[in-house]
């Protein structure tokens, strides 16, 4: 890459870092079913354990901040680089559900640790090139979701366990990021330390993290219960029981690369309020219809459902009028977490109580949600 201009150089390489998250997330996610068949999981234990991942997420925001403005986001790549495949592995080592519950506690605080630094590169690299291409970032993290599913059936179809599994991603993943972690930027853009970590938002930001928590709550459900739906409730699903989430993770991925153009075309609010109504769609199907065609295409629907609102969202709310760019991202962003904290544990504990199938419908009506809330002419997009 010595021959590129030096922005490319930077936005090459920080797109493989947005690889290698998607990439050790996907392989996490493709092996839910395995780790609760080994750990004799019920499904509203694995809600339970599931919920420890998005606890450690939570609660590192904060140091993950301070750690990236401290010490800059090109050495927090580093760590959390090696940090996140390193937990990988730990996640394929455990043998009791508390040894679980632990290590993702630690598996979330190292992806947030590296999801917050790589996305401080992609502003700089924004900076850069002057136009929005964070839509393009996140089309690679979710491409790498794809290449993860796909690794994850074809280990299941092997016979070869999570923790092999996982050891072969991990020693990739480093070798990739001590191979291309001298080349993302090493400045990145100045910003006021005086700032407030935490701010309260004005009412189109809340409306706008709303939106995003509806969303998360299905990619949330999607990434933890999407193999086990398949497992449990699809028709003569045999060994493809990781389809659907592949399917979802692809047609979210291909979503995701378009989603620029379409906004361009149509309008975030158009964009927004046709998303909830694929979701819907998507997931009413799978639960209707569960049967191996039917189930897949509504995944596909899910995916492509979810893909753009996150981005639009963002992007939407980085152009506030009332907040600084930075504070209002980070006041959208803390909204739409609690979705993945509460949405793949709520779906385990009303799994116990009736079934998979109306876990999924709720998660259908919050998708919904998601054009409810766009339609509102309060919000101003």
């Amino acid at each position: 890459m010595s021959s590129f201009p030096q922005h490319r150089v930077h936005r090459i390489a920080t797109s493989v870092f947005f690889f290698v998250a998607g990439l050790c997330f996907a392989s996490w996610a493709s092996r839910i079913p395995d780790i609760q068949a080994k750990l004799k999981l019920s499904d509203a234990g694995l809600g339970s354990v599931l919920f420890a991942l998005p606890v450690g997420l939570m609660a590192s925001l904060p140091v993950s901040g301070w750690l990236v403005t401290k010490f800059g986001s090109k050495r927090i790549l580093l760590v959390g680089g090696i940090t996140y495949p390193l937990m990988l592995c730990c996640i394929g080592l455990t043998a009791y559900t508390w040894q679980l519950v632990i290590v993702l506690v630690f598996f979330g605080l190292a992806s947030n640790l590296l999801n917050i630094a790589v996305n401080t590169q992609a502003v700089s690299v924004e900076a850069e090139y002057g136009r929005s291409i964070m839509a393009s970032f996140h089309g690679v993290w979710s491409l790498a979701g794809f290449v993860g599913a796909s690794i994850g059936s074809g280990m299941i179809v092997l016979h070869i366990i999570p923790l092999y599994h996982y050891l072969i991603v991990a020693a990739l993943v480093i070798a990739t990021v001590l191979l291309f972690q001298h080349k993302v930027s090493a400045h990145d853009l100045p910003h006021d330390t005086s700032q407030p970590l935490f701010v309260k938002p004005d009412k189109v930001l809340l409306q706008l993290g709303i939106i995003a928590l509806c969303c998360m709550i299905c990619e949330g459900s999607m990434f933890d219960w999407s193999g086990v739906y398949f497992r449990k409730e699809v028709v003569n699903v045999g060994k493809l029981s990781t389809l659907g989430y592949v399917a979802f993770m692809a047609s979210m991925a291909t979503g995701r690369f378009i989603s620029d153009a379409l906004v361009t075309r149509l309008g975030a609010r158009r964009v927004l309020q046709v998303s909830g109504i694929v979701i819907a769609c998507g997931l009413l199907l799978a639960i209707i219809f569960p049967y191996l065609v039917t189930a897949t295409i509504g995944f596909l629907l899910v995916g492509f459902g979810v893909s753009s609102v996150v981005p639009v969202v963002y992007s939407v709310a980085g152009r506030s009028g009332t907040m600084a760019p930075g504070l209002a991202l980070a006041a959208v962003s803390t909204i739409g977490y609690f979705g993945f904290l509460f949405g793949p544990p709520l779906i385990g504990f009303i799994a116990q109580a009736a079934n998979l199938r109306w876990s999924l419908a709720l998660i259908a009506v919050l998708g919904f949600c998601t054009t409810l809330m766009a339609s509102k002419k309060s919000l101003k997009i």
